[in-house]
């Protein structure tokens, strides 16, 4: 008369655990089912059956299937996927293991399919999806589909991500790749992390195509090195108090933005989104908060006379409103700027380049230690940036933005930093 199996139950479970740990073992719970312990700790459940091939000696064929580790597979999901396999191998002669076997074939198949059917715009929209509310500024994630759109779809939008190549990657950058450097070059890195996002998501097998380092650095040309050629334009700082004297003559809220930019050394978008909640009048700083910065960190820049004289005659008004609005009240186009330059028959020079023009004045014409200036600028250096953050670097840019001020205005600054000004060229 065959032993009778005593019903495994949760607490059962956790006592063989307890006391069997380190030492391996096999404990049934009936129909074949099987709770397993290794000498490692393991747990897991196990289904023992026969599938009714004979082997050389004649007798049944005996064999084991993993069912799944404990606990994530309970013991009531156990005793089912048991039952399911044993009900195959009883009504329909089906060896559970082989039958598992052909399904996984099978989804591999599928799979396999699937990476032959993802398009490249599909692979980027999925990417984008998953990773967009990662990104902070808006503007930057409304541009990754937007670029993509315009440069990569029309060439690889609607080809397999699987099958892409290093030929389709020229044929998206090199018409572009010297004409719009900096454009392109985001093109590229943003392909890369969409073809990371494929590989990731196993919907392609092979490498990167996109990837820059010892690949499209072979067959394109640096776009460091196309950049320095083609750097932002900027007007000599010695010719810049002419410049501002005739800016200040034209009554568009446009030049008041742009003598503020000239004045707080700032990027455009840092000058089209200031808010006056941003601007402190009695501490005479404007913060910039860090989700409006390029490195991601606060700002805060210190007030000159003249950047206070300008902000005095535009304001102050309610705390959300746009420092310099366009006319319909809304944020002021990035735009309104260098569109300004270009009413001016400036086009020789662009708004970005006033920072070169503030940097170059600086390193000229003044004492102020190097990593003060750029400190100004909102450039990142690292630790000894980090050291002119502190609390008394605000002050020790006030000068240096008083002086840069004078300059401007064409006066002798007050200051002991600044050598006298030269007649300008």
């Amino acid at each position: 008369m065959a032993k009778k199996v005593e019903r495994l139950t949760i607490a059962k479970l956790r006592a063989l655990v307890r006391d069997h740990a380190g030492k391996g073992m096999r404990h049934p719970d009936g129909d074949g089912l099987y709770f397993q312990l290794t000498p490692n700790g393991a747990a897991s459940w196990l289904l023992r059956y026969k599938c009714g091939e004979k082997t050389i000696g004649g007798h049944d064929r005996e064999r084991y299937m993993g069912l799944g580790p404990w606990p994530r597979v309970s013991l009531p999901q156990a005793r089912e996927k048991a039952r399911s396999a044993l009900d195959g191998l009883r009504s329909q002669g089906v060896d559970p293991l082989l039958q598992r076997r052909s399904e996984r074939a099978a989804q591999q198949r599928h799979q396999e399919e699937d990476q032959r059917r993802m398009t490249f715009r599909q692979a980027a929209e999925g990417f984008y999806k998953a990773k967009a509310h990662e990104w902070k500024n808006a503007k930057h994630s409304a541009q990754f589909l937007s670029t993509l759109e315009t440069y990569a779809y029309p060439f690889i939008g609607h080809l397999p991500v699987a099958d892409i190549e290093i030929d389709d990657m020229l044929g998206v950058l090199e018409p572009i790749w010297t004409t719009k450097t900096e454009t392109a070059s985001r093109v590229r890195g943003r392909m890369e992390v969409v073809f990371g996002y494929a590989i990731a998501t196993r919907h392609r097998t092979a490498g990167n195509p996109a990837r820059w380092k010892g690949q499209l650095e072979r067959v394109l040309a640096s776009p460091m090195k196309l950049r320095k050629a083609k750097s932002h334009a900027a007007l000599p700082y010695k010719v810049l108090p002419a410049f501002i004297e005739d800016l200040r003559k034209r009554e568009a809220m446009a030049a008041r933005a742009l003598e503020f930019l000239i004045l707080c050394a700032s990027r455009t978008s840092e000058v089209t989104g200031a808010t006056w909640n941003e601007i402190d009048l009695v501490a005479k700083a404007w913060t910039i908060p860090a989700d409006r910065m390029k490195a991601g960190k606060e700002h805060r820049v210190p007030l000159s006379k003249p950047a206070l004289a300008l902000l005095d005659q535009l304001g102050p008004g309610a705390a959300t409103d746009p420092v310099f609005p366009a006319r319909d009240r809304r944020p002021m186009s990035n735009m309104a700027m260098a569109t300004l330059l270009k009413r001016m028959d400036r086009t020789d020079i662009t708004v970005h380049g006033f920072r070169s023009a503030f940097r170059d004045w600086a390193g000229d014409e003044t004492t102020f230690p190097r990593e003060l200036a750029e400190a100004a600028l909102a450039h990142t250096l690292g630790k000894t940036e980090r050291a002119y953050r502190r609390s008394d670097a605000l002050e020790r840019r006030r000068a240096l933005m008083q002086d840069w001020a004078d300059w401007c205005a064409g006066e002798q600054p007050a200051g002991e930093n600044v050598t006298p000004i030269r007649k300008a060229v």
